[in-house]
């Protein structure tokens, strides 16, 4: 795998050649100045020798920098034959080039070059040619042990005792600049020095020898094994996304329904009990309601403001699990997320947050107390409409029972959605600032044009949650809900003047969006049984996108004006 700009120094006994070149082709190691004539390593003895008949060649050692282990992946290392010797003692010397080494080891070193030559000049993206190096003392070829570790859900490379990555993103204070660079700076364990994460298509991953899968299976060594169980691609945003909720482990999935009904099935024991909200996305509704029943699991269903009712019910039954979304949706109604946590953990009661409408920049859900947070990253997180995905964030130990699940049922996002995922990221803390500002100032036009009857939007005074939303939040999302001042007809007519945004069943994207959840998602029930949920057939919910506010405002403006 490349590495761009990767020179390789060479280390001659006579400075009589002075054109040696590091080269991409695995088989060529250099080429003289002006000409086209090509030396070839020889394998036995790691020597050059000229097609063209010019003698004279010495043997050489290439010698890397102190990050060439950092640049090999762990799969490269442990995959590519007769390398990992030549590859350390490399490394080893680069790092301690001071050090007595004696000239018995230079030849042993020489020998592994044709090895290493294959990797090192695959990872030369460039044909720069390096000067000659004066006398250097040769490598010592001792006994050199290498651990590869995952601590936590990242993984750490070591040669000895020298820590190769750092995980921890110290260096970055906010959550812009998270949002960034967190799970790839210093972090990633895939070979490149691209600036951008490589997708890995692959749906096995091999061993050499039946020892190391032994070793693997015996748990003395740390791998990838299978498509389902892992993928450095997915891994990569898993820590991106930790890094942006403070959570200890991250699990990502094909979707955020996906993750939702696998954490409930993992976590809610048979016979369990649940509680959650009136207000939710209908398919999480549904599956609580219709499914999880026929395992004997049942739920109690309060207001999201309803503190006393949640204290009845986890005193009453022995709840496994309070589940909410916070903001809701569609009302964009908030939890007291520390009142609840505290009054839940004093039962033994786990807190699980659906954060999806906050997004992880707007609301940390587990700094506030809950257990778990979950994201359907298809919305404010890939951020661009074209990807689905969601996440479980939280503990260890919590997030990896729901993992030993989850690679049961499935359920995996491809790698290639993974990428699309961590490269919105980049861009989410831009967009959500925009989203924000605009869903606010849009609110606020809205509550006071006289063909709205009512705007839900936690940023409002109105809003009954609004004083809660100033505390718990930092900014208040980027959808608005409002009911028109009129019936279905009439609401209709709204919708279809709109000339900017897309009639569609999402939220959270760089284009707006706007949809009648009484149609969108809610069409197949009667007016009476929607009205159950609070769904009037005169609801809009608007999600702003990020084009320019003047914009928008003029068409909301116009499609109001035509009614």
């Amino acid at each position: 795998m490349a590495v761009s700009s990767f020179q390789c120094p060479t280390i001659f006994s006579s400075s009589s050649i002075s054109g040696f070149q590091c080269r991409s082709d695995p088989d060529l190691v250099g080429s003289p100045v002006g000409g086209s004539s090509r030396r070839r390593v020889n394998a036995a003895a790691g020597i050059s020798s000229s097609f063209t008949g010019d003698g004279g060649l010495s043997s050489r050692i290439l010698r890397f920098p102190p990050n060439f282990v950092r640049q090999l992946s762990i799969k490269a290392r442990r995959n590519c034959s007769n390398i990992g010797v030549a590859q350390i003692v490399a490394a080893k010397w680069s790092n301690n080039p001071s050090s007595g080494l004696p000239s018995a080891a230079a030849a042993a070193a020489a020998s592994s070059a044709s090895a290493v030559s294959s990797a090192a000049s695959a990872a030369a993206a460039s044909s720069a040619a390096a000067a000659p190096v004066a006398a250097v003392p040769p490598v010592v070829l001792e006994s050199v042990d290498e651990e590869v570790l995952v601590a936590g859900e990242g993984i750490r490379e070591k040669i000895g005792s020298v820590q190769l990555t750092d995980s921890k993103h110290s260096f970055l204070s906010s959550d812009g600049s998270l949002t960034v660079h967190a799970g790839e700076r210093l972090g990633r364990g895939i070979v490149t020095d691209a600036i951008t994460t490589p997708v890995v298509n692959t749906s096995a991953y091999f061993f050499k020898k039946t020892a190391e899968l032994l070793d693997f299976k015996e748990k003395r060594s740390i791998s990838f094994e299978y498509g389902r169980y892992g993928n450095p691609t997915t891994v990569v945003l898993e820590e991106k996304i930790s890094a942006l909720e403070g959570a200890e482990s991250t699990l990502v999935m094909a979707s955020g329904m996906c993750a939702s009904t696998v954490m409930l099935l993992a976590l809610v024991p048979a016979g369990g009990h649940i509680v959650t909200t009136t207000d939710c996305y209908r398919k999480t509704r549904i599956f609580m309601e219709n499914f999880l029943p026929k395992m004997g699991i049942t739920v109690t269903v309060i207001d999201p403001a309803d503190i006393a009712g949640l204290e009845a019910a986890v005193n009453e039954f022995k709840v496994s699990l309070f589940f909410t979304e916070s903001p809701t949706n569609p009302f964009l109604r908030c939890v007291d997320i520390e009142l609840v946590s505290n009054i839940c953990h004093k039962r033994g009661t786990l807190v699980c947050i659906d954060g999806t409408f906050a997004t992880p920049l707007n609301q940390k859900a587990l700094a506030l107390g809950a257990d778990l947070v979950v994201h359907s990253a298809t919305k404010y997180i890939g951020g661009h409409n074209d990807v689905l995905g969601g996440c479980i964030c939280g503990p260890l130990k919590l997030v990896s029972e729901i993992r030993n699940l989850h690679h049961v049922l499935g359920g995996t996002l491809n790698p290639n959605a993974a990428y699309l995922i961590i490269r919105g990221m980049k861009t989410m803390h831009l967009r959500v600032q925009q989203q924000n500002s605009t869903a606010f100032r849009m609110a606020e036009i809205l509550e006071a044009h006289p063909k709205v009857s009512h705007v839900y939007y936690p940023g409002l005074p109105s809003h009954p949650e609004h004083e809660l939303a100033k505390r718990q939040m930092t900014g208040f999302g980027g959808v608005v809900s409002f009911e028109i001042d009129g019936d279905i007809e009439r609401t209709i007519k709204f919708v279809d003047s709109l000339k900017i945004p897309y009639i569609a069943p999402s939220f959270g994207g760089c284009e707006s969006i706007v949809d009648q959840p009484a149609i969108m998602s809610y069409w197949d029930l009667t007016q009476e049984e929607r009205l159950k949920y609070g769904i009037k057939d005169n609801l809009v919910r608007f999600s702003f996108g990020v084009e320019d506010f003047e914009d928008v405002k003029a068409d909301v403006l116009q499609a109001l004006e035509a009614i």
